[in-house]
């Protein structure tokens, strides 16, 4: 079994906090981004119960929107 040590406990808790501001970062600009607010979610939200247009297979897509 490993020893524990304080110097190992502090390099421990030092990674765990390292992580924890990425996260917090990370969350924040989640936050602020402006798709991902109230008003963009309610939109997605109508959008998906809006009725899907059929385009048929992948290749009938193609030739009508000149892709090959």
């Amino acid at each position: 079994m490993e020893t524990v040590t304080l110097d190992k406990v502090y390099i421990l808790l030092q990674k765990m906090e390292y992580r924890l501001k990425t996260i917090e970062i990370e969350m924040q600009e989640l936050i602020e981004c402006p798709e991902l607010r109230m008003e963009f979610i309610g939109k997605m939200k109508k959008r998906s119960n809006e009725p899907t247009v059929k385009i048929g297979t992948l290749e009938n897509f193609r030739k009508k929107y000149k892709l090959d």
